[in-house]
């Protein structure tokens, strides 16, 4: 089940139609690995964009600065992003700042984590979240995972980014995701900082974590 769900390929147009049923536009971009034999092979074609969706993220670039940009990838279980990414971003649209621009959501194909970072440059986003498939594991092929980078440009390393991992309904619940991540998002913009810099206390500042009513920091 974990080879299947490593080469299954994600379903770009069902995902599309998706995301704009919940209101949200999107864009359309692919790494450098033009398959997923060579996305497999070459790790770094997956962190870079191919020149076509680096021009079609240029002629889109907003007026207004995007606070906090999704891009939604495939990663190594499209399953996952198949399962998950639209149910998480439901309860993303639910509890963001009315205050904060996020923009189109960017579905992003044979893409790695740091794909997010050159997109998030390019469309000159304060924020990206990178919502994608985890390696497979014998029992959850469906794993979603998150990556929140502030300041995001190429180069970004590991250090940089803030991991939220296990998004499924047996791990841990869509509501509850989007919560820490928006906690994190709040704390970024805040402080100017993501990543080791930036310590988790969103259970330890909002104890009533379950209840949609308890956002963390006050809309900026």
């Amino acid at each position: 089940m974990a080879r299947d769900a490593v080469h299954l390929p994600l379903d770009v147009a069902a995902l599309d139609a998706d995301i704009q049923s919940l209101g949200l536009s999107t864009l359309h971009v692919h790494s450098k690995a033009p398959d997923r034999h060579t996305y497999l092979l070459r790790p770094d074609f997956g962190r870079k964009l191919n020149e076509q969706s680096k021009l079609h993220l240029q002629s889109h670039r907003p007026v207004d600065q995007i606070d906090l940009l999704f891009v939604v990838g495939d990663g190594l279980s499209s399953l996952a992003v198949q399962r998950q990414a639209v149910p998480l971003l439901s309860e993303l649209k639910k509890c963001i700042p009315d205050s904060w621009n996020a923009g189109p959501v960017v579905i992003a194909q044979q893409a790695r984590v740091a794909l997010a970072d050159e997109i998030g440059e390019i469309i000159g986003a304060r924020m990206v979240a990178m919502l994608i498939g985890e390696r497979p594991g014998l029992s959850s092929p469906d794993s979603l995972g998150i990556y929140l980078t502030y300041a995001p440009r190429v180069n970004c390393c590991d250090a940089d980014r803030n991991c939220i991992s296990n998004v499924r309904p047996e791990g841990l619940q869509y509501d509850l995701a989007a919560r820490k991540l928006l906690w994190l998002a709040k704390a970024a913009k805040q402080q100017k900082i993501s990543g080791v810099a930036l310590k988790d206390e969103s259970e330890v500042q909002d104890t009533g974590i379950e209840s949609r009513s308890k956002l963390p920091f006050s809309s900026p």
